[in-house]
């Protein structure tokens, strides 16, 4: 997987300047940020790719260092100025208790050992640290049309493992995480126009219809 975001690293942060990737990244940023009860503190951006989040989480207050497999990724990160190293989920080169806070966006979706990662988050926190992983939900409309599209184009979406946010909740649990909830944005395919309408729909289900959006997050602490 870090040979396809190697390759893909030099035009990764162009979709975010479409009128669609505008969207979804400032209403995934809400979600995440809404969600998260940190403010600020030591924080790891687990998978962080070109730093998208990195970059956020610095803006924000936070001392924060980004993580990813991808060399061709951390370049674009560390051109923005940003603390980056190559690592492994799997075994995080951090002491424990390390960080107050650990994000994880769009990474659990490539990971073949999910369980084997949460336990490393759990290592590195503190006690009464805050972790969020948001991921893609294969149960929804945006998805199911990536996925088709990856049959015939390369896409990261034929290599991902989507969750819902049950398995989300159930990842952290297992390893003894409180306060646990989860929540969803997106609910319209990539094709859908009326962004404005969209970004309403999202902010008022992000609850209540979290089972079939596109961008799911779980949060939880660390006891």
């Amino acid at each position: 997987m870090a040979e396809y975001f190697d390759r893909i690293a030099g035009r990764y942060d162009d979709w975010y300047r479409t009128k669609t990737g505008m969207y979804v990244d400032r209403i995934e940023k809400w979600l995440v940020f809404s969600m998260l009860q940190s403010k600020s503190g030591k924080a790891l951006d687990l998978g962080c790719g070109t730093g998208n989040y990195t970059l956020e989480l610095k803006k924000r207050g936070f001392d924060v260092i980004g993580l990813d497999a991808s060399e061709g990724m951390l370049g674009v990160a560390r051109s923005k100025g940003l603390s980056c190293i190559k690592g492994d989920a799997y075994s995080l080169p951090f002491p424990d208790e390390s960080f107050d806070l650990v994000l994880s966006v769009t990474m659990f979706e490539f990971l073949h050992e999910p369980e084997k990662a949460v336990a490393e988050i759990n290592r590195v926190l503190k006690p009464g640290g805050e972790v969020l992983i948001a991921t893609m939900n294969g149960r929804s409309a945006w998805f199911f049309f990536k996925r088709l599209k990856s049959l015939f184009v390369e896409t990261a979406y034929r290599y991902a493992r989507f969750y819902t946010p049950t398995e989300l909740e159930g990842l952290l649990r297992n390893e003894g995480f409180v306060d646990v909830e989860s929540a969803g944005v997106i609910y319209f395919p990539s094709f859908w126009p009326f962004f404005t309408l969209a970004e309403r729909v999202d902010r008022k289900f992000h609850r209540r219809c979290k089972d079939i959006a596109a961008f799911i997050a779980v949060r939880g602490v660390k006891p």
